[in-house]
């Protein structure tokens, strides 16, 4: 089993790397949204340098390999498509405003900087859990990939249906609350969610022991709590009318069926039709 310094030294001095290379080419471009694409391209790259310091070519290996890079570079190909072209994100503007001359600099460590720190522990577990090179694929390594299978469902069929939700003109003005979208506010959030546990699953099993749920743990509260959900619902309960009401009646996070006596949103030109609504107490990415 290799050892963890290795295994680490060589993840920070890739990371290191890829967030000064992004942060230049931010400067070029004056776009500090680059780095949206790069997040999770990075676990792609940060997890192949480190089979390449291990040498691991077990199956369990080379299935946890498999699993983060199919999930980094279909993120990666999806953010690059949606927002490339579309000029800089609205948080990276306000702090450009906020900083002048010295948002070039305040940009290297507060978001290529931070964002690579955040990198560097959410990915113990493709990176730790390469220290076993020939680690086999059992019953737990299984279990890992069905957790992983059903968050990158989630996370593929909710930027898909809001994709095509938003393509048609008519929903110009609408809530998506359709398929996962009514079961959850952020089914793509909820996705990534499930696939890190499962990789922390799998990576636990293969060297990385309990530090591959630091990993997991680390990404459920940026996901939930910070540059997540969270953040999402309050942005879109102050501009986009009728949010409010579809928070009340459909989950935050877990999805769940819609509680009952909730009136869907309707379509523009579809008739509402005016009935009680019993009040209980009590997203796109």
């Amino acid at each position: 089993m290799v050892g963890s310094s290795s295994v680490l030294i060589g993840a920070a001095v890739t990371i290191a790397c890829l967030m000064i290379a992004s942060w230049s080419v931010s400067l070029l471009r004056r776009d500090a949204s680059i780095v949206d694409i790069v997040w999770g391209l990075g676990f792609v790259v940060v997890a192949w340098a480190a089979k390449f310091v291990t040498g691991a070519s077990g199956a369990g290996n080379w299935l946890l390999l498999m699993m983060v890079t199919l999930w980094g570079l279909r993120l990666a190909g999806y953010l690059a498509k949606r927002n490339l072209g579309n000029g800089e994100d609205f948080r990276y503007r306000a702090m450009r405003r906020k900083h002048g001359e010295r948002f070039a600099i305040v940009s290297l460590y507060s978001v290529f900087g931070l964002q690579g720190l955040l990198m560097f522990v959410v990915s113990l577990p493709v990176t730790l859990g390469q220290r076993d090179t020939s680690a086999g694929a059992g019953f737990v390594v299984l279990l890992g990939f069905i957790v992983w299978a059903i968050g990158a469902y989630f996370e593929v069929v909710g930027d898909a249906q809001l994709a095509r939700f938003k393509r048609d003109p008519r929903n110009a003005d609408q809530i998506m609350d359709q398929g996962l979208w009514g079961l959850t506010r952020h089914p793509n959030y909820f996705g990534d969610c499930l696939v890190w546990w499962g990789l922390a699953i799998v990576g636990a099993t293969q060297g990385a022991g309990l530090w591959a749920f630091l990993g997991a743990i680390v990404m459920t509260v940026l996901l939930v709590r910070v540059s997540g959900a969270a953040l999402l619902d309050r942005l879109l309960a102050k501009r986009k009318p009728g949010y409010a009401e579809y928070m009340e009646r459909t989950s935050g996070f877990i999805p769940m069926p819609r509680r009952s006596g909730r009136a869907r949103t309707p379509r523009r030109g579809q008739p509402v039709r005016s009935r009680p609504v019993r009040r209980e107490l009590p997203r796109e990415r």
